[in-house]
């Protein structure tokens, strides 16, 4: 089945990503609970899912990528949250700190052998060509909401390949909705995906922080070095 992304895709979608959202707050109740108490936890699921329903037909046209799919519906989900966090009084540094434990523990509940899974067929040939090739179509700019990245070939000994964006769907979005100061936050999921994947990510500046793009450098095994303003690596 096609995974082309349209101006419709999101809409025709709404029933499956709210869903999906469900689960996502199911997997967040308890760390809802353990920081505000039940009664609030239940509110941010009810309240986030109605804002998130009414993001869903705003979310950017980014393109047919899953990853990059991914990557703005998990960003509007985060918006959802958030917003819902700061009206109840909750400060951005809040929002940031939940998403990255909401981060962590869906992560953690992927079993190991997906881990491991996942980090292999990362530095895979196979995964090295699908970069290239969607580096280039991403270089058309064919979706103005989406995101643009070079593939940069390894050198041998400091990273064994890399990605630069140009440009970030993610932080685009975020900022015709008025809350660009969420992107950092967001970015820190890097360093978890890092962790257990073995990805051994060193980046020193994202679009997010104002620089003019993204350098992640990938070394199997290595270790995580990411620079973040709003939380250490």
């Amino acid at each position: 089945m096609s995974n082309k992304c349209t101006d419709t895709y999101f809409i025709s979608r709404k029933s499956k990503l709210l869903k999906d959202f469900d689960n996502l707050m199911k997997t967040a109740k308890s760390i809802v609970i353990a920081r505000y108490g039940d009664q609030f936890a239940e509110t941010l699921a009810r309240e986030s899912r109605q804002e998130y329903s009414r993001l869903i037909p705003q979310i950017p046209d980014v393109g047919d990528g899953r990853l990059f799919i991914q990557f703005i519906t998990a960003t509007a989900q985060t918006l959802a949250l958030y917003r819902v966090l700061i009206s109840h009084g909750k400060t951005l540094e809040e929002a940031g700190r939940l998403y990255y434990l909401l981060c962590e523990t869906v992560l953690n509940s992927y079993p190991r052998f997906m881990h491991r899974l996942i980090g292999y067929l990362s530095f895979s040939g196979i995964a090295r060509s699908i970069f290239k090739k969607r580096a280039l179509e991403s270089q058309k700019r064919l979706y103005p909401g989406g995101y643009v990245y070079y593939f940069v070939e390894g050198d041998g000994k400091e990273f064994d390949y890399g990605v630069d964006y140009s440009e970030c769907g993610g932080c685009k979005f975020l900022s015709e909705q008025g809350a660009h100061e969420l992107a950092p936050y967001i970015c820190t999921a890097d360093i978890i995906y890092s962790e257990l994947f073995g990805w051994g990510l060193n980046r020193t500046m994202t679009i997010a922080e104002g620089f003019e793009k993204c350098n992640f450098r990938f070394k199997k095994g290595g270790k995580t070095r990411v620079a973040s303003n709003v939380i250490k690596a």
